[in-house]
């Protein structure tokens, strides 16, 4: 037997309502437990009955899924219609930063010296205050520049003198060292070299009369080379 289409309307028995709610709710709870396992989804299902009783499914925890609701409900409806008081505060905050970007424009050009002729003696006054404070401020910092650059100048100057004296006193070093070596070079050199006379007066004659070369004032020369003393 073909079992007909069912219309969607309010059954009228209340018995057969209720049967009818006990399947179709069993078989709600079976479909949220089959989607939340099969596909890896968070599933909170919330029935009520007729009468008030509660009846409900989790995948997970049912507060924490209720509480993930409202905060995404809650930025959607942030996204969708932003809240008529903070456009508001957000426009008041603009034209106050309007105002004040115009006011440090405007307070620019007078210190730069423009815009001067609408400007009271009040206004002058306080502007020359302005001036001179920031004259001020300039001049501490430019002697506050002076003195870094003053005192780094002359740490650096003091590690050039002690570098310049470090190498001086490296080349008194080797030059000691030089001179030493030079010395014993010299030394060695003598030591090693043998102690020879040469004659550098003139000779005429055999080699054999060299020994005769200082003769006695009374002697005579004879010429067959002997001599009479």
């Amino acid at each position: 037997m073909v079992r007909g289409k069912t219309q969607m309307r309010r059954i009228e028995n209340a018995t057969s309502r209720q049967v009818t709610f006990s399947k179709r709710r069993n078989g709600l709870l079976k479909k949220a437990y089959e989607l939340s396992v099969l596909c890896d989804a968070e599933v909170s299902l919330i029935v009520f009955s007729p009468r008030g009783k509660l009846y409900e499914f989790a995948s997970s925890d049912m507060q924490e899924t209720i509480d993930r609701f409202r905060k995404h409900v809650k930025d959607t409806q942030i996204k969708k219609k932003p809240n008529d008081e903070n456009m508001q505060q957000l426009k008041i905050e603009a034209a106050n930063m309007t105002k004040k970007i115009e006011h440090l424009e405007v307070s620019k050009k007078k210190l730069l010296g423009e815009g001067l002729a609408s400007c009271n003696l009040e206004e002058l006054t306080e502007i020359e205050k302005q001036l001179e404070k920031s004259v001020s401020s300039v001049k501490l910092r430019r002697d506050q520049f002076y003195k870094e650059a003053q005192a780094k100048f002359e740490e650096n100057e003091k590690i050039r003198q002690a570098e310049n004296k470090m190498l001086r006193e490296k080349l008194a070093k080797l030059g000691s060292l030089a001179s030493k070596e030079g010395e014993e070079n010299v030394n060695r050199r003598e030591e090693s070299t043998p102690v020879s006379y040469v004659e550098t007066d003139l000779f005429i004659g055999l080699p054999e009369m060299r020994k005769k070369r200082f003769l006695p004032t009374n002697s005579t020369v004879i010429p067959n080379g002997k001599c009479h003393c």
